[in-house]
């Protein structure tokens, strides 16, 4: 043997050499057409009203919302998701003010489908937490317990006048037993067959909600744990994955993203229908806070938790950041 044979043979560290080559072998790459705006929209407010607990984030007028839609579009995302934000006097037991056709959500749709037309998938929460006095995502019974298929008969009606507004893309985030059949039976009832749902499969109840209650101005009393999922429990959710499937659920999504990729990975092996990730409000503040502090990159941190939400198996992914990542991608 030479002086020499002691060195190794195969250096993976080749491939590390510069960005070029590290672009062109990467195995995960972020687009535009990848990620989708989650976006609020408050009424009766004349300004865009800032978010204390995400920095950068607006509670939107109508008309600032417009202009984020177009340069959403602008930058090539994919879609933007939307939040109604009543005014306070309006919220009810029953939620109301999300099955008025003239409720914020559904006046919001109207103004972003006008403004973008199909250029941008226009998306809405399909949940009744916004619009409620109580903050529980479903209509209460005598004893204080959310009813099931009380909130579902609410959802059916939610489902049609968000069609009817425009909506290409509904999202039923209330984890309700049932609540995508009901709501493809709902929309087909009116002929809108065309309008996709976005099923949150596994929506889990999380500790880094804080930040989307106060974006929304949430009325919540207790806790969601008697309907959204245990942390601990991953089978649970290949159980709604099969039933939200078989209810006709067009795209699947977990939530949150970056605490659950073990669970978006199964749920990424198991489909052959695209799956969507969201990086929920708590995410993002952490985020923000650490970079302002100095104690993290923030474009770095940004860009690697999408790529590891990516990497993990979401085809698309929702992010506050969306529009900013998109532009510069492009």
């Amino acid at each position: 043997m030479t002086k020499y044979g002691s060195f190794p043979g195969t250096r993976p560290r080749r491939l590390r050499t510069s960005p070029v080559m590290r672009r062109m072998v990467a195995e995960t790459r972020l687009h535009p057409a990848d990620l989708i705006l989650p976006a609020f929209v408050r009424e009766g407010v004349s300004e865009p009203v800032p978010i204390g607990s995400m920095p950068g984030v607006v509670q939107h007028t109508r008309d600032s919302l417009k202009k984020a839609a177009l340069e959403a579009v602008e930058a090539g995302i994919s879609g933007i998701m939307l939040f109604g934000v009543p005014e306070e006097s309006k919220k009810d037991a029953r939620g109301t003010v999300g099955t008025d056709p003239d409720g914020i959500l559904q006046v919001a749709l109207r103004d972003v489908r006008a403004e973008v037309g199909d250029d941008l998938l226009v998306m809405s929460d399909l949940c009744l937490d916004e619009f409620t006095d109580h903050g529980h995502c479903g209509v209460l019974d005598a004893e204080g317990r959310v009813d099931n298929d009380a909130t579902l008969e609410r959802y059916a009606e939610m489902a049609q006048v968000q069609a009817d507004a425009g909506a290409h893309v509904v999202g039923p985030s209330g984890m309700m037993d049932g609540q995508i059949g009901v709501i493809r039976d709902a929309l087909d009832q009116i002929g809108r067959e065309d309008v996709a749902i976005l099923a949150y499969t596994a929506k889990y109840s999380s500790a880094f909600y804080g930040p989307f209650r106060e974006a929304v101005a949430s009325s919540l009393q207790g806790d969601r744990k008697t309907y959204q999922q245990d942390p601990a429990n991953w089978r649970e959710s290949l159980r709604e994955l099969e039933l939200d499937l078989a209810e006709g659920a067009d795209m699947v999504m977990v939530k949150p993203a970056g605490p659950y990729l073990d669970i978006l990975a199964r749920v990424a092996d198991a489909v052959d229908v695209p799956v969507a990730a969201y990086q929920i409000s708590g995410e993002y503040a952490m985020i923000e806070a650490a970079a302002e502090k100095g104690w993290v990159e923030r474009d770095r941190a940004i860009f690697e938790t999408l790529t590891g939400i990516k990497r993990a198996g979401a085809r698309n992914i929702l992010t506050y950041w969306a529009t900013e990542v998109a532009q510069k991608l492009r």
